[in-house]
């Protein structure tokens, strides 16, 4: 599927007014726009906030050239990193005035190499280049780099999810009219919940959906109760085989989730004792997830240790 066709790209916020943002930070930005010049820039939270789409909306605003390097992908490598920058930066704007480098997931830039470089490009390219790095664990970005940016938080307060959220089931449900989808308004309500606030997965489960023209409850089924019911006694049992089985069948459902419902539901079916060590292991491997290769591999490891170390009711 070409990116034209995906609701994450289609339907892309292009300015900053019509980004779904706190209002506080949604103000700086507008500040930002009105003063005409961007400074180098980290943004930093969870997936799906929004901080690539703010990035680019900036530069749509301001008429600025730029490039988006992926440190997920190509970022891994120095010299890829070296030779887009210096190409992009060394050459002319066609707008007029300064280019901007938006590196995107950054904290998957190699912290040894990677990082210590881009730390030098942007000073050497201070003159006609602005930076905008994103990354979901700042912490995982080196202290040079934090102290040549200014670091804005996508963070969203108790406050202010039930007006945010009002804001993508309006905005959202505008998308499925626009695609000729038909839904179920509280079926949607309960998706945007349920992955609040990362709104790029809200709209892929929706698309995903969406092929067969119509958004119901069926939508809801992939991790229902009767669902991680089966993973907790596979977990019980210790039956890796049939857990291996359940993960395979179970990872297009996005890790992160998985994480998620297994920490919702684990009072249900955990011995008391073992619920603070559970904890820490979701807590784990969720991180690790953000970096590992192989998600599924990833995800087996904490069932293995799961089923080795907690105690089932």
């Amino acid at each position: 599927m070409s990116n034209e066709f995906l609701y994450v790209e289609k339907y892309r916020p292009r300015t900053v007014e019509d980004c779904i943002l706190p209002k506080p930070i949604k103000k700086v930005f507008k500040e930002i726009v009105k003063s005409g010049e961007i400074p180098n820039m980290l943004f930093t939270g969870s997936a799906g906030v929004g901080k690539t789409t703010i990035a680019k909306a900036l530069c749509n605003e301001l008429g600025l050239d730029y490039i988006l390097i992926n440190g997920s992908d190509e970022g891994r490598k120095i010299d890829t990193v070296r030779d887009k920058i210096r190409s992009f930066a060394s050459s002319v704007s066609l707008q007029g005035g300064y280019k901007v480098v938006i590196l995107d997931e950054a904290d998957y830039l190699n912290a040894d190499s990677v990082q210590p470089a881009l730390r030098g490009f942007i000073e050497e390219f201070s003159n006609n280049c602005r930076f905008i790095l994103t990354c979901n664990f700042k912490n995982k970005i080196i202290a040079p780099l934090h102290s040549r940016c200014s670091v804005y938080e996508f963070s969203i307060s108790n406050k202010d999810k039930p007006e945010l959220a009002g804001q993508f089931f309006k905005r959202v449900t505008q998308i499925l009219k626009e695609e000729n989808v038909e839904f179920v308004p509280e079926v949607v309500a309960q998706v945007i919940t349920k992955y609040f606030p990362d709104w790029r997965r809200v709209l892929n489960e929706l698309q995903r959906y969406a092929i067969t023209g119509k958004i119901d409850a069926g939508l809801l089924v992939n991790l229902s109760d009767s669902n991680i019911k089966d993973l907790m006694k596979h977990l019980k049992t210790k039956d890796f085989k049939s857990m291996r089985q359940w993960v395979v069948n179970n990872i297009d459902s996005e890790p992160q989730a998985i994480f998620r419902n297994l920490y919702d539901n684990m009072m249900e079916y955990i011995q008391p004792q073992s619920i603070p060590q559970l904890v820490l292991l979701i807590a784990d491997y969720q991180y690790k997830n953000s970096f590992v290769a192989d998600h599924e591999i990833n995800l087996v490891a904490c069932m293995t240790e799961i089923m080795s170390s907690v105690e089932f009711k």
